[in-house]
């Protein structure tokens, strides 16, 4: 066998690996946050972090504990860290892409401890990896993450709680 005919099996074996790999199918969601016609699942990432609360005066001068920001660690399902996501919100891959969504649809997760299930849109992406070309993104299968059920007041005005959530986020292009 020629060398350049020796060359070519290592690229056969990865082009047959390729079209052995599943395509990743979208999860089963309410009507409310489906993506419309169009676009394809292309990643999956798991979300391991918190949910980070503050708490504040609302207008009418009682006290809640409003949503600042996740901050979270993504990785895939062998547990391979894929990036991060925090304020924004943001979805950064480690190839440094990234991707901004702005929430378009949002369901009550079947968990009433877990927070909701959401279906955002990429108000903008950067770079040129991984999340360049995102279109939606979907939160789903959430795990905590819900504001703290202990109410603040003026002597906790201002302070943070980091509560842990888990969630898997579905991207589309």
């Amino acid at each position: 066998m020629s060398w350049s005919a020796l060359s070519l099996i290592p690229v056969a074996a990865l082009i047959a690996g390729c079209a052995n790999t599943p395509a990743l199918a979208p999860p089963n969601v309410p009507a409310s946050i489906q993506t419309p016609p169009g676009v394809a699942v292309y990643l999956k990432a798991y979300a391991d972090g918190v949910q980070i609360y503050e708490c504040s005066r609302k207008a009418d001068s009682t006290y809640e504990w409003a949503f600042k920001a996740p901050q979270a660690t993504l990785a895939d399902s062998s547990g391979r860290v894929l990036g991060k996501h925090y304020a924004g919100p943001t979805w950064e891959a480690n190839d440094g892409s990234t991707v901004v969504g702005e929430a378009k649809a949002r369901d009550p997760s079947p968990t009433p401890t877990a927070i909701p299930w959401l279906l955002l849109a990429a108000k903008s992406t950067s770079g040129s990896g991984t999340l360049a070309d995102t279109k939606f993104v979907q939160r789903v299968a959430t795990v905590g993450g819900v504001a703290p059920a202990q109410g603040c007041s003026e002597s906790t005005l201002k302070q943070q709680a980091q509560v842990p959530y888990t969630a898997a986020y579905v991207f589309y292009r």
